[in-house]
């Protein structure tokens, strides 16, 4: 099926929700991890009635406000964009992907801004207990925000609890669970939210490096120091298990995207897992040995991916030429399907509409036959199923190393501290500063890993990328990807200054938080 597609708008559409979803993402950790530290330490405070812990509580929760009010716009703007941008795609899913969305507005978000008021304000209005209790429910809040979220990208990634109405022609949910549930989603939720608790965590460490550095609020770093790295570590630790869990799930469901995380071009039984390597530049599907060079690791890929050392783990040559010896369809086979799917889905429509009611039942039978293929056939050409490689290869590699090296990071932090001889160790503590911004590479990573390696696929399988903006003029987007650039940049900028200047002022300046 021949569609006239402008790419100028497809590119700029692109450009916009990737530029608002990285400047958002910019916020969201910090929100989601914070909330719990912050209630981590409150909890203290109350069990022990210590006043040193409730000012080091709201020392942590100013910081927390900033970042959740400037992050707050960002968020909002993202999901205004599926409507202004995206209004094919939002026709074609709106059932299904508003829901979850639904559920987080109505729901998460309530719950998060009505108690945060109680824990910015109450606390000399209101019980210990119950401003604790304020201060969990927005924590509460903020992840259960979150998980509605990745539930409905977890559906783009692997579309389950539904059906296509021809009638319609829509996407209808038909099992909310399966949705909720799916091993995606429920994968996805636990690394995204752990790996964001890791940037917090690592946000805690700078600073508390920065004040013992200075010589500064020396209590106050020691005592957050060890709260971050415990909740660094056993973050760290579990976003490597869950991380697991994701690549296994991304080899049944997308196998072109595990292929672009690892380079793999040409398929083979037992594959390797690329530990380092530098692709070449001319890397392609026809060329044997794509990699300038490379560190291995023997089997592994395809134990990860599949749970046995042997599997045949699919290469990009494989999914775009098709492997007959291993029952693998070509895409230009599941292309041929898709576009009988859309010519039987229009004859239906045309049958329907002149009451051939025989005629349109034979069109639905192809269609049904043919609808797992169905958003092939808007496609081009095979190769259009490749996602950006290097790209996908080098962000999901940079995440996986820096995540390791966040563990190290933890450790030392934890170790040095308890033994109260982090404060000498002023080298280490410059590195511990520097953590921080590798947290936010390491968590954008995971990110380009998720959304450029689905590419072309806005929902993968049924609906291209290219087929799902709004039929709008290109210069109108571009006009509004200047103003968002410009107005995120401002935003940002001015969450760094405010945190900077509150970081240097200190919690005695926080007292009438």
């Amino acid at each position: 099926m021949i569609l006239d597609i402008d790419l100028a708008l497809v590119d700029w559409s692109r450009a916009q929700f990737a530029l608002t979803a990285i400047y958002h993402w910019f916020f969201v950790p910090l929100t989601l991890g914070l909330s719990f530290m912050i209630a981590i330490m409150e909890t203290i405070y109350v069990r022990t009635g210590k006043e040193e812990w409730r000012r080091i509580t709201k020392f942590w929760m100013k910081l927390f406000g900033i970042n959740f009010a400037i992050g707050v716009s960002t968020g909002i703007i993202l999901e205004f964009e599926f409507g202004t941008n995206w209004s094919n795609y939002s026709w074609f899913v709106g059932d299904i992907f508003g829901a979850p969305l639904a559920i987080e507005g109505i729901l998460a978000f309530f719950l998060e801004s009505t108690f945060i008021a109680v824990m910015f304000f109450g606390w000399k209005k209101t019980s210990k207990k119950f401003h604790l209790t304020s201060t969990w429910l927005v924590a509460f809040g903020s992840n259960l925000s979150a998980l509605w979220i990745l539930v409905a990208n977890s559906w783009m990634q692997y579309p389950i609890g539904m059906h296509f109405n021809p009638e319609t022609a829509r996407s209808e949910m038909l099992n909310f669970w399966e949705v909720l549930l799916s091993p995606v989603a429920v994968n996805k939720f636990l690394h995204t939210i752990t790996s964001s608790y890791v940037v917090a965590a690592l946000f805690v460490v700078c600073v508390s490096s920065w004040y013992l550095l200075k010589k500064r609020e020396l209590m106050l770093a020691k005592k957050s120091m060890i709260i971050a790295s415990v909740f660094g570590l056993m973050s760290a630790l579990f976003v490597a298990m869950t991380g697991d869990g994701s690549a296994y799930m991304v080899a049944q469901k997308q196998p072109a995207k595990l292929a672009a995380m690892e380079g793999l071009y040409q398929g083979k039984d037992g594959a390797g897992l690329i530990a380092l390597g530098i692709l070449k530049s001319g890397a392609n599907k026809d060329s044997i040995d794509n990699f300038h060079f490379k560190i291995e690791i023997p089997k592994m890929l395809s134990l990860l991916g599949y749970r046995t050392a042997d599997a045949y783990v699919p290469g990009l040559k494989d999914l775009t030429d098709g492997n007959k010896e291993k029952n693998i369809l070509s895409a230009g086979e599941k292309m041929e399907k898709g576009r009988l799917a859309l010519a039987s889905l229009k004859a239906f429509k045309d049958f329907k509409k002149s009451k051939n009611e025989t005629k349109a039942d034979s069109a639905l039978q192809i269609f049904r036959a043919n609808e797992p293929y169905m958003g092939y056939g808007y496609l081009s050409h095979p190769d259009n199923i490749i996602p950006n490689v290097p790209m996908t290869f080098y962000s999901f590699h940079i995440m996986a190393m820096l995540g390791f090296l966040f563990i190290l990071v933890f450790m030392a932090a934890l170790y040095l501290t308890l033994k109260d001889k982090v404060g000498n160790k002023k080298f280490l503590l410059k590195i511990l500063m520097f953590g921080f911004p590798l947290g936010f590479i390491a968590s954008e990573s995971g990110w380009i890993v998720a959304e450029v390696g689905r590419q072309p696929w806005a929902i993968q399988d049924l609906l291209p990328v290219s087929v799902a903006t709004t039929h709008i003029d290109a210069t109108a987007v571009m006009t509004t990807f200047i103003l968002f650039a410009i107005l995120f940049t401002v935003l940002l900028i001015a969450e760094i200054s405010i945190m900077v200047k509150q970081i240097k002022i200190g919690p005695k300046g926080g007292e009438n938080v």
